[in-house]
């Protein structure tokens, strides 16, 4: 790939530093990502600034006039503290007629309000959980449909905020308590949906209109005190090591159930409208059914996260998925002339 001019853009507490050297595995976490993809590409010998944006698109439009970039790599995950408004940068990227990588904004806003995209995948006949969305300040009425046990999450917020092993609930009073808990300290909407007892499961897509499907990872609960995915479970390296939880490629899959399980992450990409790249979380059941729980666009892609290393095991590089990342947004942007 030719010398290409790459204009990041991240959150503020996400820039990396020039080295590594004296922080910690659990202080990398914060900005490993724009860490492994700024140095990756600069030892590529592309031309690369970074810049953080958390509140004004001014900056933004400020370093496309002044750098003039081939293209806008798109790390953002939120805007003004808000999940929801990563799909406003992307539009307006695609106002200014700049190339960028990633999702497009109708992807985006279709797969972050997770009720919105269950309702959606539902209608397409794939297998979602029941679930129940409980607004700010209304009372807590759980539908008769709606049985224990449960799990309750936040209904726009990401990366496990808020989940822990009381999230899940075998009661209508423990769902009361936390929702309250949701609606409180988290201070969004809450969603609580049946419980899944089985296998977490992930699955990388990369592509626009023509999709490479990674190979399955999964998640490894080890010896962790309950088989969801907290906070403490994806982010704390103490705790992950002590547990022995880990990730790697999905054993003891039947071929038939894998080649379906892929099948099911085309769809579903194809009906929330996905494009770039993005990994699509599951929940395979013990009777062997394979539960969406949500999508994630533009999911993490440091090199030791689930989607680079499921690229790894497929084949592709580091660089070359990066490159693959940056080919994929020139693609688009040509397409639309």
């Amino acid at each position: 790939m030719k010398r290409t001019r790459v204009l990041v853009l991240l959150h503020p507490e996400q820039m990396p530093p020039d080295s590594i050297k004296g922080y910690s595995e659990q202080d990398i976490i914060a900005f490993k990502t724009g860490y492994d993809v700024v140095n990756t590409l600069r030892k590529a010998r592309h031309e690369v600034r970074v810049l953080g944006v958390q509140h004004e698109l001014r900056p933004i439009r400020a370093e496309i006039d002044s750098f003039q970039p081939d293209i806008v790599f798109n790390l953002l995950e939120e805007f003004h503290g808000e999940p929801a408004y990563d799909q406003n940068v992307a539009s307006y990227l695609e106002l200014t007629r700049i190339p960028y990588t990633g999702c497009n904004p109708r992807g985006l806003m279709l797969s972050r309000g997770k009720d919105l995209s269950k309702k959606l995948l539902h209608y397409h006949r794939i297998p979602v959980p029941a679930f129940a969305v409980f607004p700010m300040n209304k009372k807590v009425t759980r539908p008769p449909r709606l049985l224990f046990p449960l799990i309750v999450k936040s209904l726009s917020e990401d990366a496990s905020l808020g989940i822990a092993q009381k999230s899940i609930v075998d009661n209508d009073e423990k769902l009361a308590e936390r929702v309250a808990f949701v609606h409180e300290k988290i201070g969004t909407a809450a969603i609580a949906e049946q419980y899944i007892d089985g296998r977490e499961l992930y699955v990388g897509v990369i592509g626009n209109k023509r999709m490479r499907v990674l190979p399955i990872w999964e998640l490894y609960f080890g010896d962790a005190a309950s088989k969801i995915a907290t906070a403490k479970v994806k982010f704390d390296v103490k705790y992950q090591e002590e547990r022995g939880i880990l990730q790697g490629p999905a054993t003891d899959l039947p071929p038939d159930l894998y080649k379906r399980i892929q099948n099911l992450t085309r769809r579903i990409c194809r009906t929330l409208e996905l494009d770039g790249y993005a990994r699509i979380d599951f929940r395979l059941s013990a009777d062997g059914v394979p539960y969406f729980l949500e999508a994630n666009p533009n999911p993490e892609i440091a090199r030791h996260e689930v989607f680079a290393e499921a690229a790894a095991y497929d084949g592709m590089k580091y660089s070359e998925m990066l490159r693959r990342i940056i080919a994929l947004g020139i693609q688009r942007a040509r397409a639309k002339g």
